[in-house]
């Protein structure tokens, strides 16, 4: 079978391979691939900056944004072929941890989880793939085209729950929220406080093309000024973070606003430094009884709760979210990022 792969850790090795058919022992579920998301992760992967190859294999196949349709499926594993089936990217750790062991794999303690397509597991970039019938969830059949929007979806429903629970500390009955960076997290992470009937604002430094435009599709606020103008303006009950970049996150950690809650969601670069007013951070926190937390990953209800949200999502945005689809072959196109990118779709099926 073809599949999209690389050496992990070896820059430039990206290429499509023929690849045996996949193990049994991945899961119960034999899957024809329709289409993976490209995201950051997989740039970081072709790059070579890290990734992980299943045990005996110099070749990973990467692709973890899935979305296929059921091929074969056991009588009694809630699929039936022709389902539209997401795989779980992360699976727990064989020891277990605590975590694992309550299936709250996203938050493994001790790192020796695996992952499909990044770690240890081939992923979904393939004309076949398998996966556990406990660690899949079935869309509904309108997702056909967008489905693979189900991954990054994920993980704003997790961010979306932290909010609820750390919420839950006291009386909470937020109003606003503030999303920093107008990618797929982001516009999705507003999809979802839209359809909580927040007032949402988002918050890019790009002006043209198609963001400001999907923004005010959900009935939102896109901004463009510098992020401690748009805190100012907005006053935020709960940020959600997905740029990872020093200057916001300074801004963000001082929100002002009692009660606060931030869910930081992008990855900074190792090393890099800035300048921060910790006392102002510190003060404005404890004074205000605000929180801030850390989120990545996800887990079974993550994904069901995602699969709910791009149910009762608007088709027409969805399809407009991805703005290029590219076949399997032509992979490299899809890693040569365009101006006007927001999700880049590679077709398999």
């Amino acid at each position: 079978m073809r599949a999209l792969t690389v050496i992990p850790g070896k820059a430039g090795s990206l290429s499509v391979e023929d690849m045996p058919a996949p193990d049994e022992a991945l899961g119960d579920v034999l899957v024809d691939g329709l289409a993976v998301g490209v995201c950051g992760t997989d740039h970081e992967l072709s790059q070579g900056d890290y990734g992980w190859a299943p045990e005996g294999a110099e070749r990973l196949i990467i692709g973890h944004e899935s979305l296929g349709r059921v091929r074969e499926a056991p009588q009694d594993s809630g699929f039936a072929a022709g389902d539209l089936i997401v795989g779980v990217v992360r699976m727990p750790d064989p020891v277990p941890c605590g975590a694992c062991a309550h299936d709250e794999w996203d938050m493994c303690r001790n790192g020796q989880y695996t992952e499909h397509g990044i770690k240890q597991l081939h992923g979904f970039a393939a004309e076949q793939w398998r996966v556990r019938s406990a660690h899949a969830v079935k869309l509904d059949p309108a997702l056909a085209e967008v489905g693979m929007l189900m991954e990054p979806t994920t993980i704003v429903a997790k961010a979306w729950e932290q909010v609820d629970r750390i919420g839950g500390r006291g009386w909470f009955d937020p109003r606003s929220v503030l999303i920093t960076g107008a990618g797929p997290i982001g516009l999705l992470a507003a999809m979802i406080g839209a359809q909580r009937g927040l007032e949402v604002h988002v918050l890019d430094r790009v002006t043209a093309g198609p963001k400001p435009q999907l923004v005010a599709d959900l009935g939102a606020a896109y901004h463009s000024e510098s992020v401690e103008q748009a805190i100012k303006s907005v006053e935020p009950d709960v940020v959600i973070e997905g740029t990872g970049a020093m200057p916001v996150l300074s801004a963000v950690l001082a929100n002002p606003k009692p009660y606060a809650i931030t869910v930081l969601t992008g990855i900074s670069d190792p090393g890099e430094q800035a300048t921060l007013d910790l006392g102002t951070i510190n003060r404005t926190a404890v004074l205000g009884n605000s929180a801030v937390v850390g989120s990545v990953n996800a887990n079974l209800r993550h994904y069901q709760a995602a699969a709910e949200a791009l149910a009762a999502a608007d088709l027409d945005w969805l399809e407009r979210l991805v703005t290029r689809r590219v076949p399997l072959e032509q992979f490299a196109d899809a890693f040569a990022a365009e101006e006007d990118d927001v999700k880049v779709v590679l077709t398999i099926g």
